[in-house]
């Protein structure tokens, strides 16, 4: 048994005198227990070696950080500073780029960045609010509706601003009237 065990190539960072010796001391209690004794020999050899392939596993679990595997490490928690919370979002963004195409994961860096996050946000929070360009398609029908009607009835031709001009004009009385809600509830 200890010849078939030192055939096998040797598993990195454990010490393979020990699997020997958990090999033999298995086979012996496969040996002594009755339901093992009515096997064939080979099945009992077949048995201690699961057995210590499963203890060689767990050996290399309880070897430290290098054995963990990318999802668990990013089951550690990182302390809860700026430190910490840019760790963990450069870890998860490794993570995701990891699993992208090439052209995903450029395209990903570019968005990504600390300087387009930034610009992003704040053209988020005040040129493109919701209720601002709600207020800009709906002006934009509305008024293109009225004066295309009014245009036909008349025999005057369109343009093609007054769609654009009718968006600007709601656009701007939705941020007014979103800024003046916020200002008054104080709510986003």
């Amino acid at each position: 048994m200890a010849e078939q065990l030192t055939n096998k190539p040797e598993r990195k960072g454990i010490d393979t005198s020990e699997l020997e010796d958990l090999a033999v001391e298995r086979k012996a209690e496969l040996e002594k227990s009755a339901e093992h004794a009515e096997k064939s020999p080979e099945k009992s050899v077949e048995d201690a070696r699961h057995e210590v392939e499963k203890v060689a596993v767990e050996k290399e679990k309880a070897g430290g950080e290098q054995t963990k595997t990318p999802a668990e490490r990013r089951k550690d928690p990182l302390p809860q500073t700026d430190k910490g919370r840019d760790a963990s979002f450069k870890l998860q963004m490794k993570a995701v780029h990891a699993e992208l195409s090439t052209p995903s994961r450029a395209f990903s860096k570019v968005i990504h960045n600390k300087a387009v996050e930034k610009a992003s946000e704040a053209v988020g929070n005040t040129v493109a609010r919701p209720n601002a360009i709600l207020a800009g398609s709906l002006s934009a029908l509305i008024i293109t509706a009225g004066l295309y009607f009014w245009a036909r009835y008349v025999g005057y031709p369109l343009s093609g601003f007054e769609t654009i001009g009718a968006f600007i004009i709601g656009w701007l009385l939705g941020i007014i009237f979103d800024f003046t809600r916020i200002m008054i509830t104080g709510k986003r």
